[in-house]
């Protein structure tokens, strides 16, 4: 899944022009999902995206204030118009907050991916201070399952 930002070249600065460089993509480890429609053609009202991700309605403007979602496309009459681009980073977004990052630091990781490949070093911390994170919670969560699976074989040998 692609997390680099995509917006109409017209409204694109110089430090994004090279962000997007998609011979330097951005990928998640898992396969990306289809999108409902093709590049082009993907131009998605709030409610869409809602349906699409699971998200609130005041989620997605509450992302877009705090930072997390910047410069969302608007139609003439100002409706919010999101992406395939969009989409995408919000998946990898969910991502993040599955892995318990705060939001503080996801809106940083938003930040620095807007200033462009000189914050690449950076970004990289801070996901592998994510990773240690996230690996020192499942020891603590395989720890737990051994406890409740020995609960478990003590109860079921008891009947």
């Amino acid at each position: 899944m692609t997390v680099m930002e995509t917006t109409p070249a017209s409204t694109r600065t110089e430090i994004d022009r090279t962000e997007i460089d998609r011979t330097k993509v951005d990928v998640c480890a898992s396969a990306p999902s289809a999108h409902p429609r093709p590049d082009g053609q993907d131009r998605y009202t709030i409610s869409e995206v809602v349906a699409f991700t699971g998200l609130t309605a005041h989620t997605l403007r509450w992302y877009e204030r705090i930072g997390l979602m910047p410069d969302v496309d608007r139609s003439h009459t100002g409706q919010r118009r999101y992406s395939n681009r969009d989409l995408d980073w919000l998946a990898f977004v969910g991502k993040l907050r599955l892995t318990g990052m705060p939001v503080a630091h996801m809106v940083r990781y938003a930040e620095l991916v807007r200033l462009g490949e000189q914050t690449f070093e950076e970004r990289r911390e801070l996901l592998e201070s994510t990773r240690r994170d996230v690996l020192h919670r499942m020891a603590e969560l395989h720890d737990t399952l051994a406890v409740l699976d020995h609960k478990i074989n003590f109860y079921a040998g008891a009947q």
